[in-house]
């Protein structure tokens, strides 16, 4: 299987899983509203998330759409830079995961005009996510760990060549 193929499916599984946990949620949770997990600490929790974390922003549809969109553009942009060498691939998950998120939660802005949230820790009354917010969140900490630990400078020099005084970029 090809480079972009391998991609295109990790991408689409990712996504598949996030709409398809959504769509459980709208068909069997909503009605009920919730189940308890683990009592007083983890449930599973049906809201219609108009906003973003912690109720911000409310019904503010077209901002996050375009903040969505100049993200993906800059998600495409980015994996246009890295090389294909296996050195890069835990930063193409990084990509991967955090297009699929941002993706799933942009399907449910168009179609449903609110985010499906469902998972709850109520032990710290932690804001209500779902799995495109888990994508995200975990894509946002391996990121920071590959960069504390693991990507030198030249790494980033490779992605993103400095200009030089001629205007050339280095390699």
């Amino acid at each position: 299987m090809g480079k972009k193929l391998k991609a295109a499916v990790i991408f689409i599984i990712l996504l598949l899983a996030d709409q398809l946990t959504k769509l459980w949620a709208v068909k069997v949770l909503k009605p009920i509203g919730s189940i308890p997990v683990i009592r007083n600490v983890l449930e599973i929790y049906y809201v219609e998330n108009r906003g973003a974390a912690f109720g911000i922003m409310q019904n503010k549809q077209w901002f996050f759409l375009i903040i969505t969109l100049a993200v993906l553009a800059g998600l495409i942009w980015i994996s246009g830079k890295i090389p294909e060498e296996r050195h890069f691939t835990p930063l193409k998950i990084c990509l991967y995961f955090v297009g699929a998120g941002a993706v799933g939660n942009m399907i449910d802005r168009i179609f449903r005009k609110y985010v499906v949230d469902f998972v709850y820790f109520s032990l710290i009354n932690f804001p209500v996510f779902n799995v495109a917010d888990i994508y995200v969140t975990v894509a946002a900490v391996m990121l920071v760990i590959l960069i504390l630990f693991f990507y030198q400078e030249e790494d980033f020099d490779r992605i993103f060549p400095k200009k030089t005084k001629e205007g050339r970029r280095e390699l």
